[in-house]
């Protein structure tokens, strides 16, 4: 689900070049498309949304100079980098891998939250709540202790979708989202009984000791790339015996990697070494994959870890 955000330049003239560009940018005339975008940049030198369509245009037409000095433009004159340049100028190489900028991934989110389940089931065959869930029963039968759960906080909750999932098996449900676009979806489900905007971390903050049963995160880990901090704070707010239950996308080699997708990809060993960090127990490590991809299932794993 790419973001295709724009912000007016102010300028009429500069808006209609940009859309003309756009246009001809969906067409593949990406040579005439720069033309159009640079025109617009001259009537609108801060344009972000030009910068960051130029970086994309010449990362297309293989100019990585180019597209990096586009991209480095497009965040100087939107600091907070709503369009996403930071990770362009990591998948080109420019920058170190770390964390997305807040207000990408708030702005993401809102954009889709009117027609997020509609997209993610029907078009990409959207999974993780059901990896989640299975996982969790079966780690609970494994330990021979019952999958109820009294409290839960649902991370990165979208639209409720993982709360729908648990909905017979806990009996208070938190959701946290960055996205008020997606909170508002969810309060319509009637599954919460608490909902809070805050990212994943900040979110955990404001809890308190030992206050949950259950942690869960369907596809929301893959907007992070240390998973260290949020899994010790999901160990600090569950109970001796909780359990936090989250699905990655992966890759075949080490580390963290971001993907096509722009979004982030853990390798197992970097997972198993996380949770030994955050000072969690392993239940399950497991493939399975969250989401299908131009036509393709996505590489993932499925986690379960308990707090002893």
């Amino acid at each position: 689900m790419p973001l295709r955000l724009f912000q007016s330049s102010g300028d009429l003239m500069a808006d209609r070049r940009f859309e003309f560009a756009r246009d001809l940018q969906l067409k593949g005339d990406l040579s005439a498309a720069a033309d159009l975008i640079e025109q617009a940049i001259e009537l609108a030198p801060n344009f972000t949304s030009a910068w960051f369509t130029l970086g994309e245009i010449r990362g297309q037409l293989g100019e990585r100079d180019k597209a990096i000095a586009a991209f480095r433009k497009s965040r100087e004159c939107d600091p907070s980098d709503q369009h996403g340049a930071h990770l362009h100028l990591i998948r080109l190489g420019d920058e170190q891998l770390s964390e997305m900028p807040k207000a990408y991934v708030q702005a993401l989110f809102d954009q889709y939250a009117p027609r997020f389940e509609h997209v993610l089931i029907n078009d990409l065959g959207y999974r993780a709540p059901s990896l989640i869930f299975k996982a969790v029963l079966a780690a609970r039968v494994a330990a021979k202790k019952p999958a109820l759960f009294k409290r839960a906080i649902d991370l990165g909750c979208g639209t409720g979708l993982a709360a729908a999932a648990f909905a017979k098996q806990v009996d208070h449900f938190t959701g946290i989202d960055l996205s008020p676009g997606m909170i508002k979806q969810a309060r319509a489900t009637n599954l919460y009984a608490e909902l809070e905007v805050a990212d994943m971390i900040e979110g955990l903050r404001g809890k308190s000791d030992v206050g949950a049963n259950l942690v869960v995160a369907a596809d929301a880990f893959v907007y992070l790339s240390d998973l260290v901090p949020v899994l010790g704070e999901a160990r600090r707010v569950l109970a001796s015996g909780g359990v936090l239950a989250f699905t990655l996308e992966t890759h075949d080699g080490s580390g963290v990697v971001l993907g096509a997708g722009l979004r982030y990809a853990h390798a197992a060993e970097y997972v198993r070494g996380a949770i030994v960090r955050a000072g969690l127990k392993l239940l399950t490590l497991e493939s399975g994959s969250p989401r299908i991809e131009n036509n393709e299932s996505v590489p993932g794993i499925v986690v379960v870890a308990g707090k002893t």
